[in-house]
């Protein structure tokens, strides 16, 4: 992998994990926008349509109430006739004027249209006579009330938009036409309501009562604005949300609309401002994930220099990360293995000179000048006394020689290298007649183990070296058992021993991993075991004076056909 790639990767994987779930939420943020803009439209648009229904309502029912009340009134039916009470009348008229949101004129007109009386300050000719074509009109068919949408100019360029009409009838007979006019300002004013653009009234004929845009008003004062199928009506280029609020006492019909148009010019500031605030969050967030990356990437960049330094061979490469993390347990585990394979370089150097010196000192011994010498003396006394116990010495010394030169393995069945002991014992016997015994007390599992070769041979030459110097004969036997995982092999003698003083002080050699005594046998045995098996193997020596030597071997139990590699290195 090319150096850095993990960084690489890390700003990468940052970058994508950041962006895209901003990039989503600017994406559902905008959609968002839309559906809460088209909803807000909605509510505005309904809640601006019961406003209004609930204003247009409450002024309907009051003039409809005061027009047939003052209809009946006997001092307008007096006015009428005889023109009396006519400022109680007007009293009346102009305190109720006074209370309604929507102000009005009053007329008082007689049936053959003539005008009795009225509140307008001015009118034309025309406006009378479309008063007096109101009451004639009520007249001929016999109506006794009327409610209808009518524009008339009055004084001041002030307009009325709807006309309120009743009899007035005394006895049975109808004597004249109370009539009220509301004014199309107030009812311009009434329907303006906040949050909303354009209110329209119109009766149920689609008759302009009163608009907030005269845009709105169509051939004949008609409202002829029809909407799509999601609502919307266009106004001189521009779409409004529409929506439409029917008054059931009056037949009315409200129609509020908001204008659409500021939801694309939202919609584009929206897109802007994303455009904008993306180029932004990227310059930031590859600048954050350079640092990041950077940072996080340290130890992986120690460890790497770590690791190539181990393979160029610097056994010294340990590497010190502080992080906290997985990185410096990783760094840890690291220097632990590094601190592990110096061990076992280190044992494996130590195990390699050690074998070059017991090489040697088997050398020394197998070929030592007064056991060949001894032997070849009784040769020579055994070919002119006896020719057979010749002929049994040499085969005996030729099959002791061949094995102990022989160095094709390092460890060898144990039985085997018994039997060579056998035939050292025998050459020894063989000199020492009846002064020297030797036994075996071996179990066959314990014969099938694998032990290091020639692993007896050092401590059965020191038995017979030092037991003849306190003693006349010595007893030597080897005793082999197995338990539990290990192979157990004793060595004793009945010689005389040692003292408790030597005896530590021949254990202490033995344990030493720098020994510098000239006695380096066991020494270097029992280190080999140690290196080959691990700590809890090797040997042990227990001594008593005047008694005797046990030189006790403790090996880990393996067969001949376990894998004796990766037994030793899994210890």
């Amino acid at each position: 992998m090319a150096k850095g790639s993990f960084k690489d990767s890390l700003r990468r994987m940052f970058l994508f994990h950041t962006l895209v779930p901003i990039s989503i939420l600017f994406v559902l943020f905008l959609l968002f926008m839309m559906i809460n803009s088209r909803l807000l439209l909605i509510g505005q648009t309904t809640d601006a349509g019961k406003k209004i229904k609930t204003a247009v309502e409450e002024v309907y029912a009051s003039y409809l109430e005061e027009m047939n009340e003052a209809a009946e009134l006997g001092t307008v039916i007096s006015f009428v006739e005889s023109r009396r009470n006519g400022p109680e009348v007007f009293e009346r008229f102009y305190d109720f004027n006074n209370r309604q949101r929507v102000k009005s004129i009053m007329h008082i007109v007689g049936t053959d249209g003539n005008m009795l009386a009225s509140s307008a300050n001015y009118s034309s000719d025309a406006t009378d006579l479309a008063v007096q074509t109101i009451a004639r009109r009520m007249y001929r068919q016999g109506l006794s009330a009327l409610a209808e949408t009518n524009h008339l100019r009055f004084s001041h360029d002030r307009y009325t938009a709807y006309t309120f009409a009743k009899e007035i009838r005394h006895g049975e007979a109808i004597v004249g036409y109370l009539i009220y006019q509301l004014y199309e300002e107030d009812f311009q004013k009434l329907i303006f309501v906040q949050n909303n653009e354009i209110a329209v009234v119109t009766d149920s004929y689609h008759n302009i009562i009163a608009t907030t845009n005269n845009l709105t008003r169509g051939l004949m004062n008609k409202y002829s604005l029809a909407r799509d199928s999601k609502g919307y009506v266009w106004i001189d280029k521009g779409r409004y949300y529409s929506k439409e609020t029917y008054v059931p006492a009056s037949q009315w019909k409200i129609y509020t609309l908001s204008a659409a148009q500021w939801n694309h010019a939202a919609y584009l500031s929206l897109a802007v401002f994303f455009i904008l605030a993306s180029l932004l969050l990227w310059i930031l967030i590859r600048y954050s994930a350079r640092i990041i990356s950077t940072r996080q990437s340290r130890a992986m960049d120690k460890l790497t220099f770590a690791v190539r330094e181990l393979q160029s061979g610097n056994m010294e490469s340990y590497v010190y990360i502080g992080t906290g993390d997985e990185f410096e347990t990783l760094a840890n585990q690291y220097n632990l293995m590094l601190r592990r394979l110096n061990e076992l370089v280190a044992k494996n150097e130590e195990l390699s000179d050690l074998r070059r010196v017991i090489e040697v000192k088997h050398l020394q011994s197998q070929f030592h000048p007064h056991f060949i010498f001894n032997v070849l003396e009784m040769l020579r006394y055994a070919i002119v006394v006896d020719d057979k116990l010749a002929q049994d010495i040499v085969l005996t010394l030729s099959r002791h020689l061949r094995y102990s030169i022989g160095n094709e393995r390092d460890q060898v069945v144990l039985g085997n290298d018994l039997e060579y002991i056998a035939g050292y014992m025998k050459l020894q016997q063989m000199r020492f007649k009846d002064r020297l015994r030797y036994q075996e007390k071996v179990g066959e599992a314990a014969k099938a183990a694998l032990v290091p070769r020639l692993m007896l041979q050092p401590v059965i030459e020191n038995a017979i070296k030092y037991g003849y110097r306190q003693r006349q004969s010595v007893a030597i036997t080897v005793v082999g058992y197995v338990k539990a995982a290990d192979l157990i092999i004793e060595v004793k003698d009945d010689g005389g021993g040692m003292s408790m003083e030597r005896l530590e002080e021949v254990r202490a050699i033995m344990l030493s991993q720098d020994n510098r005594a000239p006695h380096i046998g066991l020494h270097n045995l029992h280190r080999r075991l140690v290196l080959m098996y691990g700590d809890r193997y090797g040997i042990h020596m227990d001594s008593v004076e005047g008694e005797g030597t046990t030189v006790t071997f403790v090996l880990p139990y393996l067969k001949e056909d376990a894998d004796v590699q990766g037994a030793a290195g899994g210890r």
